[in-house]
């Protein structure tokens, strides 16, 4: 019921079908030896067409590549890794199709793959809106030899992803509500004013971090590591029923870009709200449990309400709190 493959004429191939049925039709009528030779020879062609179509699809393999972080309205760059794993005959003419609209550009053409070699495509596509995705998925067709059909592959590499929701810059009075500038500091390494650590030179080091004196004590070059700067911890707390999609959107567009704004000056941050909890954390790994969260939260379903203690009952000051509104 599923073919492995699918063939289908193109206008060529419809042209040459419909000559090949008028000549046999006229070759029965008349007897014409020669008649019967042009419909030998078309539908030797077609025939040939057919197993040289096969044997460049045949052996074919493909691997997706999906980027790990995957925002609403940002160009996003896929990829897939083609592969000829037959030992001795080569593939031509070959068609990566993408089967999402929004993908950019639509097909890419590959016109020779040696035995053996693969070859990387790459395209961008963008999804409008967070959530959970299922990607469309790439065919692979051929027009070889002759063009008179187009032979197609199954779709391929349909994973599930998950889309964050779209990260801006924090602006002016997001700034100033955070009052993140950047003075405190903590005892780990990092980008920042206050001195960490004093180590030896190595390849690749910034010049401009050596230290003169130390290294005119030590006769070796000498490299200052500084403390990263952070601000204080923050918790995110998403407030309002959501019913509003827009004013829905736009909260949690906002909080994404609060907690990433966050995260990258190295403070934790922690988020709370009806159904969602999540404890403080810094770093990548915890920014996507947060942007996971964000991009999974649904209130059309029913979930429980996570009791949002005051500040000063949680032990855990200093800690402060921004309400992010969801209309």
């Amino acid at each position: 019921m599923r073919p492995r493959r699918t063939i289908w004429p193109t206008r060529d191939g419809w042209w040459c079908l419909f000559v090949v049925t008028a000549l046999g039709v006229a070759a029965i009528n008349t007897g014409n030896n020669l008649l019967y030779l042009l419909v030998s020879l078309l539908l030797s062609l077609i025939i040939m067409s057919g197993i040289l179509s096969e044997q460049s699809m045949r052996g074919l393999r493909l691997r997706e590549l999906v980027p790990e972080d995957l925002h609403a309205g940002q160009p996003a760059l896929f990829g897939t890794t083609i592969t000829n794993r037959k030992r001795w005959l080569t593939s031509y003419s070959v068609t990566v199709q993408m089967l999402s609209p929004r993908a950019t550009p639509p097909f890419i053409y590959v016109s020779r793959l040696a035995a053996g070699a693969d070859r990387l495509v790459t395209w961008q596509e963008t999804f409008p809106r967070r959530g959970r995705h299922r990607l469309a998925g790439v065919r692979v067709t051929t027009r070889f030899p002759f063009g008179f059909f187009v032979k197609a592959g199954r779709p391929l590499l349909r994973p599930e992803v998950i889309v964050f929701p779209r990260v801006t810059p924090v602006g002016p009075d997001a700034l100033r509500e955070l009052d993140a500038l950047g003075t405190a500091t903590t005892r780990r390494r990092g980008r920042g004013a206050h001195l960490y650590n004093l180590r030896g030179y190595r390849a690749g080091d910034d010049p401009r971090l050596i230290h003169w004196r130390s290294t005119a004590k030590t006769q070796a070059l000498m490299v200052r590591e500084t403390e990263a700067e952070t601000t204080e911890d923050t918790r995110l707390v998403l407030v309002g029923a959501g019913r509003d999609p827009q004013a829905l959107e736009a909260g949690l567009a906002h909080a994404a870009s609060l907690a990433t704004h966050l995260v990258r000056l190295g403070a934790g941050v922690e988020l709370a709200g009806p159904g969602v909890a999540i404890g403080v954390g810094r770093g990548p790994a915890h920014l996507r449990r947060v942007l996971t969260a964000l991009a999974l939260y649904d209130p059309g379903v029913p979930q429980a309400v996570t009791a949002i203690l005051p500040l000063e009952e949680t032990g855990r000051m200093p800690l402060r709190e921004i309400r992010v509104g969801l209309g």
